[in-house]
């Protein structure tokens, strides 16, 4: 065993860091919560990423983002955060896509096999298809919704979707996925109710109306328990993972 690991395979075990080690995890977007996620995921010895988020890092990210430092302004969220990971585990294989899930590309991201797959995306509709094509396919997913304009991390909880309550995102995505037959879906959620963001100078990126606002305890604990739930879920092997069930 790499002595990089040595401590999470005391936690795990020997069997466990081999599924990790053999494992391919997508994280589909990389900011305040599912930048922190994928780290997570390499540190614990996950053995192959694939990296998407159609962004590139701001001035704005600095406050929250593990990708985002002075040196990678300006740089593909994708890219910068491969980067990253590449100098804290070089044997993992990284997969930079600077691009964004949508319905009409989706077959783009499913070429790989992916043992789970994290979903970190903002866009509803974006959200929604790819939990659908997920539990289609058979594929270990869990989601992260609402971490914008809140600001008590204790409040983040792993759930299924249908006992999420007080989260504005969590009420619609359950509504839809209800629609679409889906009754079951894990999540990372926070019953806190958003507090009224103040004014800022950003403009909102194309499909969004507003810009949350957003500190980076919440979102990167939110990450973290994304990232607990996959790393023990490919742990326990796949008799034990959580399966999607519609």
């Amino acid at each position: 065993m790499d002595e990089q690991f040595i401590r999470t395979q005391m936690l795990l075990g020997a069997p466990a860091m081999e599924r990790l080690q053999a494992s391919h995890v997508a994280v589909f977007g990389l900011g305040g919560v599912g930048g922190w996620c994928a780290e997570t995921l390499c540190r614990s010895g996950v053995g192959e990423l694939t990296l998407i988020d159609q962004d590139t890092v701001s001035v704005s990210n600095l406050n929250r983002q593990c990708a985002a430092l002075r040196s990678t302004v300006g740089m593909e969220k994708a890219r910068a955060t491969a980067l990253r990971l590449s100098d804290i585990a070089p044997g993992c294989a990284l997969h930079p896509l600077a691009a964004r899930y949508e319905a009409d590309s989706r077959e783009r991201f499913f070429q790989a096999r992916y043992d789970y797959i994290v979903d970190a995306i903002d866009l509803v509709s974006c959200k929604l298809d790819l939990i659908e094509t997920a539990h289609r396919r058979g594929i270990p997913i869990i989601s992260a919704l609402g971490t914008g304009n809140k600001r008590d991390a204790q409040l983040l909880r792993i759930a299924d979707i249908s006992q999420t309550e007080g989260c504005p995102l969590a009420r619609v995505v359950r509504k839809e996925l209800r629609k679409r037959g889906i009754l079951h879906h894990p999540v990372v959620f926070s019953p806190e109710l958003p507090r009224c963001a103040g004014e800022g100078d950003e403009a909102p990126p194309p499909g969004r109306r507003s810009i949350p606002a957003s500190g980076m305890w919440v979102p990167a604990a939110a990450g973290l328990l994304l990232a607990q739930a996959v790393i023990l879920g490919l742990a326990d092997g796949p008799a034990d993972a959580p399966t999607p069930s519609r």
